[in-house]
C-alpha cells in the first residue's frame, strides 16, 4: 500500500463523496481511504456504501469531536507508506498522488512534502503562500504548510506523535497544527520541502461568515505555534502587524465586517502567543500502530 488518506469528518456528506471521487480519479489501486466519522448520526452510511468494492475504504467512529484526535486515530490504523490528511471538503486534482510519489522516490530521505491550497475558482486559496519551491525552515514554515496538503512517511508521522491534540479544530488553539507538526519534524533534523505546484483544492473561506466566526480561535492557534517554536522576528512582524493594517484599511473603506475579522484574528494571535502552554516545548510521545 503506497498511500493512506485519513479523512476526519463532521457534519458533511456530499462533500465526502466528492473527495472520494477525486481520489478514485487518481487512477491508482495502491491507496486506502480511512474515514474517521465524528457524527452522532448515520449520515455517511449511504455515502460510503456506494464505494464498496471500488476503493479500499475503512470507517471508524469517534465520539471525540477533535480533528487531531481523529487524524491520529486514522494514522494509527494506516497501512500505507505515505500518509496524508485531506479535509472532508477537499478535492484532489488529477495526478497529485503521482506527483507525490515521484518526489519521495527522487529523495528517499524526504520527511515532509507540502504545497499550497488551491481555490475552486482558480489560483491559490486562502492564506499566504510562498512563490518558490524549496526547503522549509522556521522562517518560511508559516507560508508553506496547510494540514490538508501535507504528506509524510507513515513511520515518520508516528514517531513524531502525529498531530498535537491540544491544537486544531475542536480546541481553543484552532489552527496551525500542521505548522506545529512540520516544526517538530524540522527540530528532529528531518528534511521538509514545499512545492508550489503541488495543490489541493479547498473552499476559499477568507472573509466569509464562517471565517469571521472562527477568526479569533484560528488566530490563537497561529500565535501559539509562533511562540512555541521560537519563530524569527520577521514572522512575528508579518503575522502581528498585517491584521492591524487590514483593520485600518477595512475601516477606511467602511467594511466593518472585514475590519472585525482582522481585529479578531490579531486578538487571537496575541492571546495564543501569551498562553502559558506556548512557553513549554512540545512533548508528544510517539504513536503506536493499532492492533
Amino acid at each position: 500500500m503506497k498511500f493512506s488518506l485519513v479523512v476526519a469528518t463532521l457534519g458533511r456528506d456530499t462533500e465526502v463523496a466528492e473527495l472520494i471521487d477525486s481520489l478514485l480519479a487518481q487512477g491508482r489501486a495502491d491507496l486506502e481511504v480511512i474515514v474517521i466519522d465524528q457524527n452522532d448520526d448515520d449520515r455517511l452510511d449511504a455515502v460510503l456504501a456506494a464505494y464498496e468494492g471500488r476503493v479500499d475504504l475503512r470507517r471508524f467512529r469517534s465520539a471525540v469531536r477533535n480533528a487531531n484526535h481523529a487524524r491520529n486515530l486514522g494514522l494509527r490504523h494506516a497501512r500505507g507508506e505515505i500518509v496524508s490528511f485531506p479535509d472532508d471538503d477537499c478535492l484532489y486534482p488529477p495526478g497529485v498522488l503521482d506527483q507525490v510519489e515521484a518526489a519521495f522516490a527522487a529523495n528517499p530521505g524526504l520527511g515532509v512534502l507540502t504545497g499550497p491550497a488551491a481555490s475552486p475558482a482558480g489560483g491559490l486559496g486562502s492564506g499566504r503562500w510562498r512563490a518558490e519551491s524549496g526547503a522549509i525552515d522556521l522562517g518560511n514554515v508559516w507560508t508553506s504548510v496547510i494540514e490538508f496538503n501535507l504528506f509524510m512517511p507513515r513511520a515518520t508521522a508516528l514517531s513524531l506523535g502525529g498531530f498535537d491534540e491540544g491544537m486544531g479544530p475542536g480546541t481553543r488553539f484552532g489552527s496551525a497544527e500542521g505548522n506545529d507538526l512540520v516544526c517538530r519534524a524540522i527540530a528532529r533534523g528531518l528534511e521538509a520541502r514545499y512545492e508550489p505546484e503541488l495543490r489541493i483544492v479547498h473552499p476559499d473561506k477568507r472573509l466569509t461568515e464562517v471565517a469571521a466566526a472562527r477568526a479569533e480561535r484560528y488566530g490563537r492557534g497561529l500565535g501559539f505555534a509562533l511562540r512555541r517554536h521560537g519563530a524569527p522576528i520577521a514572522a512575528w512582524l508579518a503575522f502581528m502587524v498585517r491584521p492591524l493594517a487590514g483593520v485600518a484599511l477595512s475601516l477606511a473603506r467602511l467594511r466593518t465586517h472585514d475590519a472585525a475579522y482582522y481585529f479578531m484574528t490579531w486578538r487571537g494571535r496575541v492571546a495564543g502567543a501569551l498562553a502559558a502552554e506556548a512557553r513549554r516545548p512540545p512533548s508528544l510521545m510517539p504513536l503506536t500502530e493499532a492492533a
